[in-house]
């Protein structure tokens, strides 16, 4: 061969070779350079996630496995005078099944042989304690394709039951703990008392009475259990537990003898169903302190079932009515304050009687014209000649008596949505007005002002504000007691002596309150009716009330009553009266009240009578019999 043939050796030997091209190397400097970017941006993570957030995300994590139980607060209880419960939070519980876990509850007898598994066999053992059908319950708790962590059972049950299911330890069987309120006494007090109930916001508020009023007091702070759970619901034994107690709310001691709420509840109610009226309220009070002792209306609710009817509130401070003749308590006594009468002061009186200012006066029946002392006055409850006397006194000078008496003012009792009455400035009086406000009308007060107006006469002239709250006991133990304002002056002591004197002509024969007499004590009181339009405005309707005092000698009770639109006349004679004499009779011996040792205080009601007496030596110093007379 002319040519000699030569090994071909692999490129990468050939000392020729190529060298890489630039824009290789520059993709391979790229591709390490991201490689180590991102060795760098994981490293980073990693210490992000290991080091920097290692406590919220653990944190996190926890907080999503965990679930949260309320631990309801104990509302505080409302006491009656004497410490007996009125209202009570009781401990309840819900029950409810995590359908994911009971299927692996087993059941097994006393040898520990297996003889049941699953739904089916924690129905055999809960149904007759939840008292429900034993396969309908199975279907409960084994629920359907998806299952359910919370599906309630039964509600509304004893801690004494929970205890019993609790003891068979089913898994997924779970309690929700919650406190009911109870209410011992019924219906006894209701309007005192209200109920709690759902606010706007799903919590549970007084919705009435004291456990509106105090609620704030009453109410606790719920405390809270958290816990860690597994997927399926169940509780991780090991897992972390953080427990906030509740705080406890406050006890509330009221002025209130249940005993005497009882006895009052009990006369009024009859003395409306037996007068066939629509509604009754009084209110017990005790002279000097304020302090309410029994707040009484008819037609009241059941606190523990609201739902089912009867009269929300409390008509005792919410409605105010013309007190009739009990209103003129307050003007014989502006009289005797400014020195224009006395007990045995005389003036005409006939069945009608026309002012100088040409208004027209009528008393409540026709009657013969006569001479009447003050006293007998009041007695007979004569308009014609209680507006001779409530003339002696200025209309402005008047009207600042029955502004201190209370009138247009609450009386500062611890209750929701009292009412102040209606009560206008003199200056509006129209030339009728300025007579008919002198015995009872063109104004209107709640039982609770002519309450508080009597006890002030009771009290010496000295008006204290009405209390229905004691006092108030921390979780702690200690006890706060009311702080009640100043009393205030608002007639002397000679007149309020004076008022009580002439009051107690009330229960004689012949007088309007004989049904008030309670055996054994002298009762100082006043009857009163007024005339309510009815809804076509009418003056078809009356209130009956009366406002007295017992012991008249030593007043202790202050008790006021009104019952509205009794059938036939609705007298305060016959449908008020005997609702103080009743309960006052109950009173006085709940209350270890001795009998008054002096006789009953008796003025000449009459001016043939007076002048009879006088020259007889029948009378005292002040006026009055030196003995009982038989009318």
């Amino acid at each position: 061969m002319s040519t000699t043939s030569r090994l071909k050796l692999p490129s990468f030997l050939r000392r020729d070779r190529k060298r890489p091209s630039g824009s290789l190397i520059s993709r391979l400097r790229v591709i390490v350079a991201f490689f180590l970017v991102g060795l760098v941006l994981l490293g980073l993570r990693l210490i992000d996630l290991q080091v920097v957030r290692a406590d919220t995300l653990a944190e996190t994590a926890i907080q999503f496995r965990s679930r949260t139980y309320a631990i309801p607060a104990e509302r505080g209880e409302i006491l009656d005078a004497n410490g007996h419960v009125l209202a009570v939070s009781r401990e309840r519980y819900n029950v409810a099944v995590n359908q994911h876990l009971v299927e692996s509850y087993v059941r097994r007898d006393e040898d520990g042989a297996i003889i049941g598994r699953g739904a089916p066999a924690a129905a055999s053992v809960l149904a007759s304690i939840l008292d429900m059908d034993e396969a309908r319950l199975a279907g409960i708790l084994h629920g359907g394709e998806t299952k359910q962590s919370w599906v309630y059972l039964a509600k509304d049950v004893s801690p004494e039951v929970w205890r019993q299911i609790n003891s068979y330890g089913i898994p997924g069987i779970e309690p929700e703990q919650l406190m009911r309120r109870e209410y011992p006494n019924g219906r006894v007090g209701a309007s005192i008392l209200g109920f709690v109930g759902e606010d706007d916001e799903g919590g549970r508020r007084g919705q009435a009475g004291i456990e509106r009023s105090m609620d704030e007091t009453l109410t606790g702070v719920d405390g809270s259990m958290t816990v860690e759970i597994s997927r399926s619901g169940a509780v991780i034994p090991t897992g972390r537990t953080i427990e906030e107690p509740a705080e406890h709310g406050s006890s509330v001691t009221l002025t209130v003898d249940v005993d005497l709420q009882f006895a009052l509840d009990e006369a009024l109610e009859r003395s409306v169903s037996e007068q066939g009226a629509e509604w009754g309220s009084a209110i017990a009070i005790e002279v000097g302190t304020g302090r309410v002792l029994a707040l009484s209306d008819t037609h009241t609710f059941d606190p523990e079932n609201p739902q089912a009817g009867g009269s929300i509130g409390s008509r005792a401070i919410q409605s105010p009515v013309e007190p009739g003749s009990s209103g003129k308590l307050m003007t014989f006594a502006a009289a005797f304050d400014q020195g224009q009468v006395s007990a045995t002061s005389v003036f005409p009186t006939a069945s009608v009687l026309t002012m100088p200012n040409g208004e027209t006066i009528r008393d409540n029946e026709p009657h013969p014209a006569e001479n009447l002392t003050v006293a007998g006055i009041l007695a007979k409850s004569y308009n014609t000649g209680l507006i001779q006397i409530g003339d002696t006194v200025p209309d402005d000078v008047r009207f600042d008596y029955m502004q201190a008496f209370g009138l247009g003012q609450r009386t500062g009792i611890e209750l929701p949505a009292e009412s102040p009455g209606i009560f206008a400035d003199y200056s509006t009086w129209g030339p009728r007005e300025r007579y008919t406000t002198m015995f009872g009308q063109a104004y209107a007060l709640t039982t609770a002002q002519l309450g508080q107006m009597v006890a002030t006469i009771a009290n010496g002239g000295v008006r204290t504000d009405l209390h229905i709250v004691d006092s108030v006991t921390l979780p702690d133990g200690s006890v706060e007691p009311t702080i009640i304002d100043e009393p205030a002056r608002v007639v002397t002591e000679d007149t309020a002596d004076q008022m009580l004197g002439i009051m107690q002509a009330v229960t004689e024969n012949g007088s309007t309150g004989y049904y008030a007499r309670i055996d054994g004590y002298n009762v100082a009181g006043k009857t009163g009716t007024a005339q309510m339009p009815d809804g076509s405005g009418g003056l078809t309707h009356r209130v009956g009330t009366f406002a007295g005092v017992v012991p008249a000698d030593d007043p202790q009770i202050a008790i006021a009553v009104v019952v509205y639109n009794g059938k036939g006349p609705g007298y305060g004679s016959e449908t008020a009266a005997p609702v103080f004499g009743e309960f006052g009779a109950f009173a006085v011996r709940h209350l270890g009240i001795s009998p008054s040792p002096v006789p009953l205080v008796q003025y000449p009601w009459s001016e043939a009578e007076l002048q009879h007496s006088s020259a007889n030596g029948l009378l005292s110093d002040n006026g009055s019999y030196r003995e009982l007379v038989d009318r």
